[in-house]
């Protein structure tokens, strides 16, 4: 697979798009959600962030397989003061980055809410991805690996571990996404067609997918390697229950 699958040169510049999908990034405050979402949008690590007040917008445009794929992006506030405006963002989203801290025990207990919040406002057809961040911090982990792999199983949710400080795995949650919800729409659960679906047809103006029509986006599968206990994840490559940054 030539290393430019994923087309990571892919902006905003680029004008036409195959499907528009909505994203939500949620999960307790201090967890590195914005600081994980710049590094996805601008292959760099935030200095100095700051906790986000309400929601902030970004996208990017990628490529999986034969299809672009426009990510619109909002980075919701962790703190409880802003929760009543953060969740009228969740409606009509697609996919779900759901980020808690390897290292702070309490953003891992307090996914269930956000995980319940999420399901009930957003598309029904929701695709969540549980990321555990910060995972250069081995040496200050309070999570472990297995317990979070655990929890994503009884709760139907796609796991791995990412560090927006080293950039590993980084643009693997979202692309894990993608594709699920590419699958979704190609096997006909998802109709970009319908309101609240958190995904839209873009530019190229495809026409509905059917048995005799198939999406072409490639896979995600590849091989892993163990470390530490945990699955590392290539950014091109993903497997079930791994583990990035």
């Amino acid at each position: 697979m030539p290393s430019n699958y994923y087309d990571s040169d892919a902006t905003e510049l680029v004008e036409t798009y195959d499907f528009l999908m909505k994203y939500i990034v949620i999960g307790e405050a201090g967890t590195g959600k914005s600081c994980l979402l710049h590094h996805f949008t601008h292959n760099s690590f935030k200095d100095h962030s700051q906790h986000t007040i309400g929601v902030e917008f970004s996208s990017r445009t990628v490529r999986l397989g034969e299809k672009r794929i426009k990510l619109q992006l909002w980075d919701t506030a962790g703190q409880e003061r802003f929760r009543s405006v953060t969740r009228s963002y969740y409606r009509g989203a697609a996919g779900a980055i759901l980020v808690y801290d390897i290292t702070n025990r309490e953003s891992f207990i307090n996914l269930s809410r956000w995980l319940a919040d999420a399901r009930t406002l957003a598309s029904p057809n929701l695709v969540v991805v549980l990321v555990g961040n910060k995972s250069d911090r081995e040496d200050d982990r309070e999570v472990e690996w297995a317990e979070a792999s655990r929890w994503a199983a009884e709760n139907d949710v796609h796991f791995l571990e990412a560090s927006s400080l080293t950039g590993e795995n980084v643009e693997a949650p979202f692309l894990m996404a993608a594709r699920a919800i590419l699958l979704a729409i190609e096997s006909g659960t998802l109709d970009p067609e319908k309101a609240g679906s958190g995904v839209s047809y873009g530019d190229r103006a495809l026409r509905r997918v059917n048995s005799s029509s198939r999406l072409s986006f490639g896979s995600l599968s590849g091989s892993a390697r163990r470390k530490g206990g945990a699955v590392k994840l290539k950014v091109k490559n993903w497997i079930p229950g791994s583990k990035c940054c």
